[in-house]
């Protein structure tokens, strides 16, 4: 007999079966289909009418032939059967629901993140705007600059004006 070791790692086992691969994003989407059909009322309208066909043809038989006689166990069976493959199969598609859910709420908040940083850039933006505004001109500043140097130089003009005006007017006087 040979010696076990624990320091070196095991030798492989042959497999008897070979391993099943299964995608997962398509067995996910497997479950879904299966999660989003039982909850139609077709899937529903089904099952009542099979449901219905099984319990006539046990209790009037089929050519005299009741394979599933009251209390119709293999029929309770049939549901048992659909039951433990259909539960996990929703809880599977849920999962992957509240996964894609969960990705869209992180994208969400991101957006929402990246909209605030950018409304907090303009509002910044916007009031260095104003403050660089308040140290601008206005427009009735200018115009009330302007008056005022019309009106000064309509008074240095209309000085000049008698300036020359006077010594015309001693020219034009006869000396005494």
């Amino acid at each position: 007999m040979a010696e076990i070791r624990l320091d070196q790692p095991a030798e492989r086992s042959v497999r008897r079966f070979p391993k099943v691969r299964l995608g997962e994003e398509s067995f996910g989407r497997f479950a879904e289909f299966v999660a989003r059909f039982m909850g139609t009322p077709t899937f529903l309208l089904w099952m009542t009418v099979f449901v219905i066909a099984w319990i006539s043809l046990n209790v009037i038989g089929l050519f005299g032939y009741k394979w599933d006689p009251y209390p119709f166990i293999l029929l309770n069976l049939a549901f048992s059967t659909q039951a433990s493959y259909s539960a996990p199969l929703i809880l599977l598609a849920q999962n992957r629901q509240e996964a894609r859910d969960r990705l869209g709420l992180e994208e969400d908040r991101r957006v929402a993140a990246q909209s605030r940083a950018d409304t907090d850039y303009l509002a910044r933006e916007i009031a260095s705007i104003r403050l660089s505004i308040g140290d601008l001109a206005t427009r009735d500043y200018i115009r009330s600059e302007i008056r005022a140097e019309l009106r000064d130089l309509l008074a240095e003009l209309d000085r000049r004006e008698e300036d020359l005006e006077r010594p015309a007017l001693r020219r034009d006087r006869p000396s005494s």
